[in-house]
């Protein structure tokens, strides 16, 4: 065995229990990934692709030989579509950047943004729900399905500046702590349970920016109105 081939199947031994190395160090450039969107720097986009490309070979068990020898369709699906998603979200703050941190001021979607994003996620899981449970993906398949289509639409989200990003981002928490649990993925299912902590906490840091930015424009209209003496 190569050094390469013993990095990638080294498993870390729990009890009875044991997961993959690369399944938590991926988690870990997941949660990287996050704290970097909630600060808006445009480091979080790279280091979270790196951790999409870790979990992809984890969510595929039974061609790369993870512990759990499952297929999560859904799981491994989403990986590659952060994969396509990011490398947009990264050309936007990118584009719009000082230094490290990108130009962009988190705001409400509008309501035509909120309801296409609710039709998007319900639709989205509907559709997709059949054609992952034809491929053999894993039960219940509309949960895997639901995590695919909230991962995406959050994503999109955060590299659109939508501050529901987060609030998206706790619905598949919810969905998908359970379903990782159930077919053996414990620590990307732990790493769910402080995702949801933390998405919440992502959530308050990027409402407060949009109120303060809020107040700015009110202040500066209320300025403009003024008359001069």
């Amino acid at each position: 065995m190569t050094v390469i081939e013993w990095l990638f199947n080294a498993q870390l031994h729990l009890g009875d229990q044991s997961l993959l190395w690369r399944e938590l160090i991926g988690n870990l450039f997941g949660l990287a990934s996050a704290l970097g969107g909630m600060r808006r720097k445009v480091w979080a986009w790279p280091v979270g692709i790196a951790g999409n490309i870790l979990l992809f070979t984890v969510f595929m068990g039974s061609i790369f030989h993870s512990a759990q020898h499952v297929n999560l369709l859904g799981q491994a699906g989403r990986q590659v579509m952060f994969i396509a998603v990011s490398i947009y979200g990264w050309h936007q703050w990118k584009s719009r950047t000082s230094g490290a941190e990108a130009q962009i001021v988190p705001r409400w979607a509008s309501r035509k943004e909120r309801l296409l994003l609710i039709v998007a996620l319900v639709g989205g899981t509907a559709i997709l729900t059949p054609a992952f449970r034809a491929l053999g993906s894993y039960e219940p398949v509309w949960a895997d399905a639901w995590i695919f289509m909230g991962s995406l639409l959050a994503t999109y989200g955060m590299a659109k500046g939508w501050t529901e990003f987060w609030l998206i981002w706790v619905a598949v928490d919810i969905v998908g702590v359970p379903l990782l649990f159930s077919a053996g993925y414990y620590a990307t299912g732990l790493m769910y349970v402080f995702y949801g902590v933390f998405t919440l906490a992502g959530f308050f840091v990027w409402l407060r920016v949009s109120r303060q930015r809020e107040r700015m424009l009110n202040a500066a209209d209320h300025s403009a109105s003024t008359p001069v003496n």
